[in-house]
């Protein structure tokens, strides 16, 4: 029987539309999309109205969350899309921004920046200026105080790069768009600090990477996850263990190159420590 529908949303992608609907669907909630011209209005059932808009605000927060790519898998719907659908280069670049807050797009541009300056002929000068202090000292510090971090922009083939800044992307995007640009900086400054630091005091200042940060995001969302999955920010299990493996093989001799372990898991430690602040604040404040 079809029950009376009520606009809920309007959103610009038809896919991001479509896969709410489907979620929706997955709790008995009858969806419609309907097209307009500056973007695709979701319509649900009247008497799940309140819950759709809870549903939506959790949703549109972590869209590619495996739970509704499950409900989409299920719901088995087929949808034609027309003449007007974005093409997949245009749709690749609203979901890359859309996801992503200005301090995720700025620390993306900067690392992308450095390294195609240094495979244009640069590679020197830059690594010379971003290069973590050859000796650490309160002097050397207040001189150039920016590599203290310049460290976590500076990566040396495209493998490393293209690894730290997907990461990157998608988890800081995540905390961003969640938590606010504010927690999401603060985590970089901390996380680049701490594993900068202490990477040096282990092997010298030779080394670079956004590794570091990364592995404080891993630890801050499957921390953050865990402590309030209330939120809606989360890392499944699968991910999880493949960078704890990924953070252990760095201390065999099965790796080919050097691997800043040391920032990894300086990295992993300060981002579960920073959730866990997180958690303590958000209990306090309630």
């Amino acid at each position: 029987m079809s029950l009376p529908l009520e606009a809920l949303v309007k959103v610009r992608q038809q896919n991001i539309a479509l896969l709410f609907c489907d979620y929706l669907k997955s709790h008995q909630v009858q969806t419609q999309v309907v097209k307009e011209t500056d973007g695709f209005v979701i319509y649900c059932q009247q008497d799940q109205y309140e819950f759709a808009r809870q549903e939506f605000e959790q949703f549109i927060a972590n869209p590619s969350h495996a739970k509704y790519q499950q409900a989409a898998w299920h719901n088995g719907n087929i949808t034609a899309l027309d003449d007007n659908t974005p093409s997949l280069l245009s749709s690749f670049k609203a979901q890359f921004f859309q996801h992503a807050g200005g301090v995720t797009l700025v620390v993306f541009a900067l690392c992308w920046a450095a390294f195609m300056l240094s495979n244009f002929g640069w590679a020197q000068a830059v690594f010379y200026h971003l290069q973590f202090y050859p000796t650490l000292s309160v002097e050397a510090m207040l001189q150039a105080p920016h590599r203290l971090l310049g460290p976590a922009f500076i990566h040396f083939s495209w493998l490393h790069i293209a690894f730290n800044t997907m990461w990157w992307w998608q988890l800081g995007g995540s905390i961003e768009r969640l938590l606010g640009s504010t927690n999401l900086f603060a985590l970089l400054v901390v996380s680049a600090l701490v594993s900068n630091v202490g990477q040096y005091l282990v092997d010298g200042p030779n080394f670079g990477g956004l590794s570091g940060v990364v592995y404080a995001l891993v630890g801050y969302v499957w921390w953050y996850g865990w402590l309030m999955p209330e939120k809606g920010l989360a890392l499944s299990t699968p991910i999880i263990g493949f960078m704890l493996f990924w953070l252990l093989l760095g201390y065999t001799s099965f790796m080919p190159i050097n691997v800043a372990n040391t920032a990894h898991l300086l990295g992993l430690v300060s981002g579960c420590l920073f959730a866990y602040g997180k958690f303590c604040q958000t209990k306090w404040l309630n």
